[in-house]
């Protein structure tokens, strides 16, 4: 089985190296490696890593807290396609795709970029009304009925406990952010179910691909 597990690690030469080698001696296999985030000292990396039948993800957590400094931020099931242009591939079908079917193209994709649990494309209609536009495979049935936050001009992590977050969202330690999509009134919500919490790097990632996919779309 394949799990997401994000660390902290002091940026200093080697100690990727190091973690890897401390799960390689529990039988992880890495799949891949991203830098989500650097500063002051220290790298947020998310390793995509397989495990095999019978080792509990727990083993993940000691083996990479073994090193000095070390801190896993979140372990969770990855079940995302592995590629390294995932922006530009995803910008390549959302154009390709029928006028009418790039926005659901699009909301598809985002969760094996951003690496979040769903997404779903909502906006006001003139009469104030909340409508989902699309929704990823995976996104929850249950929708936010009131966005206090609409209409949203810059790209922002929001609070998962806040009021008008539904209970189930809540009940699964859901972590959220949301991006225009073109215009304020239209928005790009993703979620990850247990973390981990977004960071500023892909807040930032999140909201250029939203900027460059809303031309694409309304071009």
């Amino acid at each position: 089985m394949s799990f997401l597990i994000r660390v902290q690690v002091p940026d200093r030469p080697g100690m990727l190296g190091a973690v890897a080698t401390a799960l390689g001696g529990v039988g992880a296999d890495i799949l891949s490696v991203d830098v989500v985030e650097r500063g002051s000292g220290v790298a947020v990396d998310d390793l995509v890593v397989e495990l095999p039948s019978g080792r509990l993800p727990d083993a993940l957590i000691t083996a990479a807290e073994s090193i000095d400094g070390v801190v896993v931020d979140a372990v969770r099931p990855y079940a995302g396609v592995l590629d390294t242009h995932r922006e530009l591939e995803l910008v390549e079908e959302v154009a390709a795709a029928h006028p009418d079917r790039g926005l659901a193209v699009f909301t598809e994709g985002v969760p094996r970029i951003i690496r979040s649990g769903w997404a779903v494309v909502v906006g006001r209609d003139g009469g104030g009304r909340v409508d989902r536009l699309a929704a990823s495979g995976a996104a929850p049935e249950t929708g936010a009925v009131h966005l206090p936050w609409l209409p949203l001009r810059r790209a922002t992590i929001l609070d998962g406990e806040e009021d008008w977050v539904p209970p189930t969202w809540r009940e699964l330690g859901t972590e959220l952010a949301a991006t225009p999509l073109g215009n304020p009134e239209r928005v790009l919500l993703v979620g990850r179910p247990g973390g981990p919490m977004f960071r500023a790097a892909e807040l930032a990632r999140l909201a250029h691909l939203a900027g460059i996919v809303s031309v694409v779309l309304d071009g």
